[in-house]
């Protein structure tokens, strides 16, 4: 999600609806992952508030809470990982220490549905552009299980189209899909299969070089609605 869900648009819940609706189940479990905001309280918080009140069995993860093996024992027996947004680089660094980066990506081979917003969304990819180092945007090695890069908050924050593009023009970072804010990238087995938008005039772009060459295409998303 290129920005959206509980925290940036807590009075519009498609998007969050929309992920639950992956799930074939009465009741799925869904697991929050704060570690890019510090653990929030106010995140977590606004968290449960939003998702108590929908067909799921929430929870959090703090790694203070969980040894190695318990710490895989859960992530394993969720339905949905989400990732917050907030410090990507942070994020990462404390997932690789934890050894969460490796538990994450047998979660995803075993089927469990990985999502989020900003820092949620770029982790998953080869390479993000961030703004987790202070004075500039910059890409950041990622987990890799998506192929290429990946840019949120694409109308959000006026800087990141042309940083985005000027780096996969000079060939510091690899193609990708910038996501405007309330758009979602549905990826199945590492292929693009959706995308859907909470906001009437987002969209997704791909970014695509010809020679020397920077090619543009719009991704148009689905419109979600309320059921």
């Amino acid at each position: 999600m290129g920005g959206g869900g509980f925290s940036l648009e807590p009075e519009n819940p498609l998007l969050d609806d929309h992920i639950l609706s992956l799930v074939n189940k009465d009741n799925p479990l869904i697991s929050f992952i704060g570690t890019a905001s510090g653990n929030s309280a106010d995140l977590i918080g606004r968290f449960y508030k939003s998702f108590e009140s929908k067909p799921c069995v929430p929870s959090h993860l703090t790694f203070t809470s969980k040894s190695a093996n318990a710490l895989e024992a859960y992530i394993l027996d969720q339905d949905i990982i989400y990732v917050g947004g907030g410090n990507t680089r942070d994020m990462l660094r404390l997932w690789k220490k934890w050894g969460l980066d490796l538990v994450l990506k047998q979660a995803y081979h075993q089927g469990v549905v990985l999502c989020g917003p900003s820092a949620g969304a770029i982790c998953w990819f080869e390479e993000g552009l961030t703004d987790s180092m202070p004075g500039a945007l910059s890409k950041l090695e990622c987990l890799g299980l998506l192929k290429g890069s990946n840019c949120p908050h694409f109308d959000g924050e006026l800087d990141r189209q042309e940083v985005f593009k000027a780096k996969i023009i000079s060939g510091e970072m690899k193609p990708g899909i910038g996501c405007d804010d309330g758009v979602g990238l549905h990826f199945i087995n590492e292929e693009l299969h959706a995308i859907v938008s909470s906001r009437p005039q987002a969209a997704a772009y791909e970014y695509r070089m010809n020679e020397s060459i920077l090619q543009e295409r719009i991704l148009n998303p689905i419109r979600l609605k309320t059921n």
